[in-house]
């Protein structure tokens, strides 16, 4: 089983909101479409995104910021022209990002750069406009659970996780932009080192690591490193919100945050209470006028905090160990003075986003799907078009030894997606044998036989007591349960006495679906580029990406 933080069942909880939403919108349920449209199945709407985008321009200030952040990584000659032609008037930007795990945290990282770059590609195929991948570098976040370890599966046993160690993890409050690695990335690189030297292209891949992931590098730097060499020939552009280059460029949007906050909330809620009506769950939950921003009162590399209104023109900062507060006047004279002392929120940073950015499309999961499900308001009381909302490609890498357990057990890649018991029970039912009955056919007689009786008796007592009826109906709906359950204890009971089954089973499922959650959301990049080369990898997941799906596609490398 993998273990995680004690702070995963809240992640969890909040993915499943997540799920909630963007499944209903994938299914196009009529219900997530009010909230949401999906406009990006259908060329036209495509064509009409990208030309409102095509209709604004980067500013000069933001383009040097970008040409000067992205000149610190490997040279690409691709990205140099993607650079070149986002300076261009008509140029508009396909956008995806993901805060900065180690060893690029979960899988799904890479198939997000994939669908900005598969996207970007189509868009410009389809309309004539020039369309340029970029990646933001979620930098402003302080959540180090949720990116400080990377999971590697193995051929036995539990999954190795691999963590920086954080000591102050838990409670850091800083951004994480500012955390250098330290020490503990050599003991987290050896711990890679150790298990997958052995593969067949880990030699490539961990030099690549080990020479992003230095002791003094920043998290967002050796992020970058990687992920850009990853994508080197397509030209991927890196954007980092904490440059201090672009904090001037972002302050007239907290300001508006801050200003307007009570009509912003306002807004906000309201939508929250529509979306509760028709069923869904806010991602993201509103407090009533607060601003959407987050303040670091001890400087740009100090804690950042919520603010809730306290007094007319004074903010509390939510969580402060001393209780501390700042009047608006303050807030507006630190934005005047040093603009980085201030942080998005998940809700505001894609207007920052698409402040900045002529954004046509933007690349996300089930999370951030749920975030634009509750944004229309504010791009609206922003004065700023909603690009188009994209899903992001999901995969599911079925490598040989995978393809092996399966061709072994007989199953298919979604017969994984069960729950274990169920999926041992129909094992079961398959491989009967040695006198044991199937599953099915013990439940079969053992209702049969009842279901006889009780029809008897009822049609008895019809005559006597009209309302013996509901009794007999209570007590087969209460019997069946029980024998339901019965049978599924039995089903497992037989599974388990093969136990090259069970184990077989159990390694399956720890590459498919490790704790029942996807593959991409669990494992990072470091086993599947050890085995099969971290080009030959991502180009895989690129030409298998198919945009504007939304569909799970199994990588078969």
């Amino acid at each position: 089983m993998v273990r995680r933080r004690s702070h995963a069942a809240d992640l969890l909880s909040r993915q499943a909101v997540a799920s909630s939403f963007s499944e209903s919108w994938l299914r196009a349920d009529p219900r997530a479409l009010e909230f949401l449209p999906d406009r990006f199945r259908h060329p036209a709407a495509r064509a009409a995104a990208v030309a409102a985008a095509a209709a604004r321009s980067l500013s000069p200030a933001l383009h040097e910021a970008l040409v000067a952040r992205n000149a610190r990584l490997a040279p690409s000659p691709a990205r140099e022209r993607n650079l070149e032609l986002l300076a261009r008037p008509g140029t508009v930007a396909v956008v995806t990002g993901q805060q900065v795990g180690l060893f690029l945290g979960p899988l799904f990282t890479v198939y997000k750069a994939a669908s900005a770059i598969a996207v970007a590609r189509q868009l410009t195929h389809e309309t004539g406009t020039p369309c340029v991948p970029v990646f933001w570098l979620q930098t402003e976040d302080h959540d180090l659970p949720e990116i400080d370890h990377c999971f590697i599966p193995r051929t036995a046993g539990e999954p190795l996780r691999v963590s920086l160690e954080f000591q102050d993890a838990a409670t850091s409050r800083v951004p994480v932009a500012h955390r250098r690695l330290g020490e503990n990335v050599t003991r987290a690189l050896d711990a890679v080192r150790n298990e997958l030297k052995g593969h067949p292209q880990a030699a490539e891949h961990l030099e690549l690591l080990e020479r992003a992931y230095r002791p003094d590098a920043t998290l967002a730097e050796a992020f970058a490193e990687v992920l850009s060499a990853l994508f080197a020939d397509e030209g991927l552009v890196f954007l980092d919100p904490r440059d201090p280059r672009l904090a001037p460029l972002a302050a007239p949007l907290h300001r508006r945050a801050i200003e307007e906050a009570e009509a912003i909330a306002g807004r906000l809620s309201e939508r929250g209470t529509a979306l509760a009506n028709a069923g869904f769950s806010e991602q993201v939950h509103i407090r009533p006028g607060a601003p959407l921003d987050f303040f670091s009162p001890e400087g740009i590399e100090g804690a950042r905090y919520r603010m809730d209104p306290s007094a007319p023109g004074s903010w509390s900062l939510v969580g402060h160990p001393e209780g501390a507060s700042v009047t608006t006047a303050e807030l507006l004279t630190w934005l005047d003075r040093e603009p980085l002392r201030f942080t998005t929120s998940a809700l505001l940073r894609p207007l920052l986003q698409d402040t900045w950015l002529p954004t046509a499309a933007y690349i996300g999961g089930p999370g951030e799907i749920a975030y634009f499900a509750q944004l229309a308001p504010l791009y609206e009381h922003m004065g700023i078009p909603m690009p188009l909302t994209v899903p992001r490609a999901r995969f599911r890498v079925l490598d040989d030894r995978t393809r092996a357990l399966l061709d072994k057990l007989g199953l298919s890649p979604d017969d994984t997606l069960m729950p274990r018991d169920e999926l041992l029970t129909r094992l079961a039912a398959r491989n009967a044998g040695d006198g044991f009955e199937s599953p099915e056919d013990v439940e079969a007689r053992l209702l049969a036989a009842f279901s006889s009786e009780l029809t008897r008796l009822g049609e008895r007592m019809a005559a006597l007591d009209p309302g013996f009826a509901q009794a007999i109906s209570r007590t087969d709906e209460t019997v069946r349960g029980a024998v339901s359950r019965l049978v599924a204890k039995y089903g497992r009971a037989v599974a388990q006495r093969d136990q090259v089954t069970l184990e077989r089973v159990d390694r399956l499922r720890a590459y498919l679906v490790p704790d029942g959650a996807p593959q991409e959301r669990i494992y990072g990049l470091p086993y599947y580029a050890c085995r099969f080369g971290s080009r030959a990898f991502t180009k895989l997941v690129l030409d298998t990406c198919v945009p504007f799906s939304g569909k799970l596609e199994d990588l078969r490398p």
